[in-house]
């Protein structure tokens, strides 16, 4: 399986505004430099299990799907991940190692939408994003992304 990495977003800390960038260096242990949680500023710093804040993913096609059946449109960093992909399944890459660009990042599970997501753009939003907000990952490798790299899944033994 191949994908591609459409953008990458960080926040400065939590609540902050995400800001597309076109490169990142992803750290193992840590998550993306000067995201928040590298620097554990983040929301669920404290809460989520290492490595579990490291990266997130959302496919491209299911914010395309949640804007053209919904009242309210979102842009890829209204959502909070970090990565957004297209042409690959990503709940299909739990359990998975893969690389994208240089880094090699294994999913761990899905990044499913919560209250604090629903706080932010209306709790009404919740139930059309269930399954559909993309994948926590974990860095295996250390690696820089940019936007247009190719996201490779190993293959199964």
């Amino acid at each position: 399986m191949i994908g591609t990495v459409v953008s990458i977003h960080i926040g400065s800390n939590a609540g902050a505004t995400m800001t597309k960038i076109d490169e990142a260096e992803l750290v193992a242990g840590r998550g993306i430099v000067g995201d928040r949680y590298y620097t554990e500023t983040g929301t669920f710093s404290d809460a989520l299990p290492d490595p579990d804040h490291e990266l997130t993913l959302v496919a491209d096609e299911e914010i395309a799907r949640f804007n053209a059946t919904g009242d309210l449109v979102v842009n890829p960093g209204d959502l909070r991940r970090n990565v957004v992909t297209r042409g690959i399944d990503l709940n299909e890459l739990v359990g998975r190692e893969f690389t994208i660009g240089s880094a090699k990042v294994r999913g761990i599970r899905l990044c499913e939408p919560c209250a604090y997501l629903g706080g932010l753009l209306g709790p009404e939003i919740l139930p059309a994003l269930v399954n559909r907000t993309g994948l926590r990952a974990g860095i295996v490798e250390n690696g820089t992304i940019r936007a247009g790299d190719s996201l490779d899944v190993e293959p199964q033994p």
